[in-house]
């Protein structure tokens, strides 16, 4: 863990002025939070669009002085901090233009696991949408045993989720929409701190941050973003859920939601997202792992080895994918993303060159296979 670089963070995270995009593109450009504060100077030089103001805000002592009080609370309380290029810090949620710069974590679960999903709905979950967690929970399961299974921890749909995901021995990470040094709902400290074992809790936000309205809003980024894909269960005409949707949608993540009758109060979020083809229809887990491509690769043929003759010469990261393949059969392009450690658009760049060469092809759902 570098300390340096925790503090950096968290001190251009408090910089006024600076959001959530432009600290991002600030420490991509730079290379690293230190490297943005060490040649504050050399910014607008380096980085269009930077300003006066920017270079000003960065000199000012405030936010360091808050970023040590928090790392201090961090080490105490044994947290990890996750710095944008930290190996650990999810690299699917990396990819965002709006991704934190920093994340808190306290946990068990692997954020970079080849297989996460989020589970979202209603506050006011009926019998019909606790079944549907308690059903898809336990068959995915049994489909795909490593699935890693995120929410908020909020009443309703996610809190069902993350005890669903507990009781058929599935990590489960919580989002939180407020610092570390509390619990919102404290009516789900048993659960949280089972997943502690479990799974984790995760948060952008620093110790002392309420559980505010307008976080929520910011914590359903985290959920969308760090996931492959997003599953709404129940939701009203309007909610969070809804949000987290369309925020993975913009995204270019999947998106599935189960239907419901057209007079049920709950389920009218899920049937106009069906409805509107912004949310693929929901029944099983069967039908998720059939369109994510999460087959268990022992029950499918296996993919014949590729002639390397008779392609062009390939190079060290086209050779890297094509074992990646051969070892894990066929693979959807997020899954990719977090074994190759690349970004999603030099892996994009990387299949296209593999298609052209005939040594892939893609399929439904992102998801691509190795020729013979």
């Amino acid at each position: 863990m570098n300390e340096e670089e925790i503090i950096y963070s968290l001190a251009l995270t408090l910089t006024p002025g600076i959001g959530h995009i432009w600290a991002k593109k600030l420490v991509e450009e730079m290379g690293s939070a230190t490297e943005v504060f060490r040649l504050r100077g050399e910014l607008p030089e380096r980085i269009p669009g930077v300003s006066s103001r920017v270079i000003e805000a960065l000199q000012w002592r405030e936010p360091f002085e808050r970023a040590q009080q928090e790392y201090a609370f961090a080490m105490k309380n044994r947290l990890s901090c996750l710095t944008f290029n930290s190996e650990d810090y999810p690299s699917r949620l990396r990819e965002c233009e709006d991704a934190p710069i920093l994340l808190f974590f306290k946990g068990e679960a692997d954020l970079n696991a080849l297989r996460i999903i989020n589970m979202v709905g209603t506050r006011h979950a009926t019998p019909y949408g606790t079944e549907i967690c308690a059903t898809f929970l336990r068959e995915l399961k049994a489909l795909c045993p490593d699935v890693l299974v995120v929410s908020g921890l909020a009443y309703g749909i996610d809190v069902h989720a993350h005890r669903n995901a507990l009781q058929n021995y599935l990590p489960t990470v919580g989002v939180l929409a407020h610092g570390l040094d509390r619990l919102y709902p404290l009516a789900h400290r048993k659960t949280a701190v089972d997943m502690l074992a479990h799974g984790g809790l995760l948060t952008e936000f620093m110790s002392g941050t309420n559980p505010d309205r307008h976080n929520f809003v910011s914590r359903n980024r985290i959920v969308a973003g760090m996931c492959d894909a997003t599953i709404v269960v129940e939701s009203a005409d309007k909610g969070g859920a809804l949000i987290t949707a369309e925020i993975a949608q913009g995204y270019g993540r999947d998106c599935f939601a189960f239907p419901g009758s057209i007079t049920a109060e709950f389920s009218q979020g899920c049937n106009r997202l069906i409805r509107d083809n912004k949310a693929a229809l929901l029944l099983s887990a069967e039908d998720l792992v059939q369109a994510m491509g999460w087959k268990d690769s022992s029950s499918t043929p296996a993919a014949i080895p590729v002639q390397r003759a008779f392609f062009l010469e390939l190079s060290a990261e086209e050779q890297l994918l094509v074992s990646l393949f051969e070892r894990l059969g066929n693979l959807q392009i997020n899954a990719l993303v977090v074994e190759m450690n690349l970004p999603i658009q030099r892996v994009n760049t990387l299949l296209f060159e593999l298609e052209m060469k005939g040594v892939v092809r893609a399929l439904a759902g992102g998801v691509y296979q190795l020729l013979g």
